[in-house]
């Protein structure tokens, strides 16, 4: 982390995808609790990268689905919503894009339904030099609830089902 002379810390490149890491590991564990099958997280293509591509687990009350999601993982005091509002007309575009490269490269997944969902979760470093981090079992992770790992504190915040619809 950098710090001016005015004390203003600004994280670096590496921190800043720590916790994009981080905040894409909690969400892919939840959805995993909550019967998804996590098929790729990162996928990339020259279109763009999707954070997670989950595929739900069929029931007698549903049929099987994809979510291409994307994760916005901030820090406390950011400027755009938890990260909703970089979520624009042209992110929506490109990760639309990116679904279609993704289902052509994987065609037998091309006949589910897909949807495009938006995870948004609060990443904060903690600065207690004694505090104890630890990985909760993945049945633990729930909304607006935070789990404490590699030294950060992490919330999902909020899980947005759909954003094209």
């Amino acid at each position: 982390m950098k710090c001016d002379r005015n004390s203003r810390c600004n994280p670096s490149r590496n921190e800043l995808t720590k916790t994009g890491l981080l905040g894409e590991k909690l969400v892919a564990q939840w959805l995993s609790a909550d019967g998804w099958e996590i098929l790729h997280r990162r996928w990339r293509c020259r279109w763009g990268e999707i954070d997670i591509i989950a595929r739900s687990l069929a029931t007698a009350a549903r049929s099987s689905q994809l979510a291409f999601v994307e994760v916005k993982t901030r820090s406390r005091g950011n400027w755009d919503a938890n990260g909703l509002l970089s979520v624009t007309l042209q992110k929506r575009t490109k990760l639309w894009r990116t679904a279609e490269v993704f289902l052509g490269t994987y065609p037998e997944l091309a006949d589910l339904p897909c949807r495009f969902d938006v995870a948004l979760v609060r990443c904060d470093r903690l600065n207690c030099p004694g505090t104890r981090t630890s990985e909760r079992e993945c049945d633990e992770i729930r909304l607006g609830s935070s789990v404490y790992w590699s030294g950060f504190q992490l919330t999902l915040l909020d899980y947005i089902v759909d954003i094209l619809n």
